[in-house]
């Protein structure tokens, strides 16, 4: 694989999994010559459900529709997470799971299921593709395959969960799948 595609292939993974930290727009202080606007009065408090009211439970964001097996050509780990896809170009997605297994293991897993050694792109943090299939340039957006980030390096607590309140609330490892175009052999 060459170089200037393991560090796009790394740039898009980076980007793509700390897009929900960077979402939040910081807000200016207000300045003493500035009139301030008084803050909106607080949320009233969550309506209990009762027999009289049933509609008083709030509703759960919907959680993303995880892709199908025949979608996403690769195996996904078993506990994983899905977690989004995106639009990756010229007709292909990439789809992003989390799990709290450990890196060594989802490498591990990955290593028997794909039968294939794949490359420790980067040491620091570990990130461990594996290329299925042959990448067609004119074809194809990125290589099909698999990549493996330990979100722990260093550390880290681990990737923030996208969706509030639910569990885990951290996951020590990301995995981006990327499935050949439609049309196209892996």
């Amino acid at each position: 694989m060459s170089v200037v595609r393991q560090l796009s292939l790394a740039i898009a993974l980076s980007i793509t999994v700390g897009q929900p930290l960077l979402g939040q727009t910081p807000q200016p202080f207000p300045r003493a010559s500035e009139s301030q606007t008084p803050r909106s009065a607080p949320a009233p408090p969550a309506q209990v459900p009762t027999a009289k009211n049933p509609a008083a439970v709030p509703q759960a964001a919907p959680e993303p529709v995880a892709p199908t097996a025949a979608t996403l050509v690769f195996p996904a780990y078993p506990t994983a997470q899905f977690l989004a896809s995106y639009d990756a170009g010229r007709g292909q997605r990439y789809y992003i799971f989390g799990t709290t297994a450990p890196f060594a293991d989802i490498v591990g897993y990955y290593r028997t299921q794909l039968d294939e050694r794949g490359a420790l792109v980067f040491r620091e943090p570990p990130t461990h593709m594996f290329e299925i299939g042959r990448f067609r340039e004119d074809t194809m957006a990125f290589p099909p395959g698999v990549t493996v980030k330990d979100w722990t390096w260093g550390g880290s607590q681990g990737y923030p969960n996208p969706r509030p309140n639910a569990q885990p609330q951290r996951f020590s490892t990301i995995i981006m799948i990327v499935p050949p175009p439609p049309g196209s052999e892996k």
